[in-house]
């Protein structure tokens, strides 16, 4: 007897790398710069915009700046998947033991099934020094985003002194976390 998964939407993590990847070139070709900040990037505060939003899928561009952290979460019900834009991001996964951690840089990618636990922060690029003082100005990394269905809650967590993953808070939501 072979057991199928029902997964909450018809896409799959390929389907969003697809759709982040897409996007991506749309964003470097400057298709949305229209949505982009009239003075530019915040350089203290993370910013996102929706690039596409419909019942099956959102695409979000998102900025990342130094000590922003996302915290500990996971997506809800949804599927995710993210492209670099521009500069690099860190990942710490929770794997259920120890947290696992990647660099992505600007062209990589990353999908998140459903119960992925992670925080994403910026990172400094491979051609960007980390700031040295506080009024250093760097630039944000950008990336794309995709959620299917389209976020409508988040879990935030912290690991235990047991080692195992405590919930601190859901949040309703229909925006990428922030």
């Amino acid at each position: 007897m072979v057991s199928t998964l029902s997964l909450p939407t018809r896409l799959r993590p390929p389907d969003l790398l697809y759709a982040t990847d897409r996007y991506a070139d749309d964003v470097l070709s400057g298709r949305y710069d229209d949505l982009l900040p009239a003075g530019g990037l915040p350089a203290n505060d993370r910013w996102f915009t929706r690039l596409h939003g419909d019942e099956e899928l959102d695409v979000w561009l998102i900025s990342w700046v130094p000590d922003r952290s996302t915290e500990l979460h996971d997506h809800g019900g949804s599927l995710g998947a993210l492209t670099v834009v521009s500069g690099a991001l860190k990942e710490s996964r929770w794997d259920g033991r120890v947290f696992k951690r990647r660099r992505l840089n600007a062209g990589d990618q990353a999908a998140f099934p459903l119960g992925w636990v992670h925080d994403v922060v910026w990172t400094p690029d491979r051609h960007t020094a980390a700031p040295v003082a506080p009024a250093a100005r760097v630039a944000p990394t950008l990336s794309v985003h995709a959620y299917s269905p389209p976020l409508t809650a988040m879990s935030y967590y912290e690991v235990t002194h047991r080692n195992t993953l405590r919930r601190k808070r859901t949040e309703l939501t229909d925006e990428p976390e922030g």
